[in-house]
């Protein structure tokens, strides 16, 4: 599968590290410029590309950059992807990061809502929650008792099939934790949120979630 990841730090490192491994077609972008991931490429045998050709001809496109430079991605940005693109988004909103984003904070949108908003096109909301080193080391072959789950957004469901099927081939069990405005239940600050269960213990985070957000997590 020919897969486009935008953002190359830890989440997105590695997952360009486990899928080349998987003998998935990747392209990895990232801000400052492919000749910056000279290394990650030679490592695992991705192909560096710039942002605005990250995309193209991918059917999973992979969106992990802070939340504050998802309205800089360029506009356009999915226009030479696959037809019935499924669109991953890793993001989390860290006021002290990012800033205050009034459609997040004042309109009361889900961090993945608001993404969607500035990229035009759906989103399912995965790997928010997942420590990057869990990628590499966690995973587990269908039926292991230790076997890890991730929640898992969106409102398309053809595109999340696609992404739970990715995510088991990865190694990781799945959730569906519902639409993409029900995904404030894995956001940060939620109970789900870096957890480390199987399909019980995730439901179960996902069920105890408070839509609140607390002053840890607000601008």
């Amino acid at each position: 599968m020919k897969i486009g990841i935008i953002g190359a730090g830890n989440i997105g490192g590695n997952l360009t590290r486990r899928l080349t491994a998987l003998g998935h077609d990747v392209s990895v972008a990232n801000s400052r410029g492919p000749h910056t991931l000279t290394e990650l490429a030679e490592e695992t045998g991705a192909t560096a590309v710039p942002v605005e050709e990250a995309a193209r001809g991918a059917e999973i496109v992979v969106v992990t950059v802070p939340v504050k430079a998802v309205p800089d991605l360029p506009s356009g940005l999915l226009d030479g992807a696959a037809e019935g693109v499924a669109v991953i988004d890793t993001g989390n909103y860290y006021p002290q990061r990012d800033g205050k984003i009034a459609g997040i904070e004042d309109e009361g949108l889900t961090e993945s809502r608001w993404t969607e908003r500035q990229i035009g096109h759906p989103v399912i909301k995965a790997f928010n929650g997942t420590y990057a080193i869990d990628i590499l080391e966690r995973a587990r072959p269908a039926g292991a008792p230790d076997r890890q789950a991730l929640p898992v957004a969106g409102d398309d469901e053809a595109a999340k099939r696609k992404v739970r099927a990715l995510i088991d081939e990865l190694g990781f069990d799945t959730v569906d934790a519902g639409g993409l405005d029900d995904s404030w239940r894995q956001q940060p600050g939620t109970p789900v949120y870096g957890l480390r269960e199987g399909v019980d213990g995730v439901t179960k985070a996902l069920a105890a979630a408070s839509p609140e957000r607390t002053a840890e997590w607000r601008a």
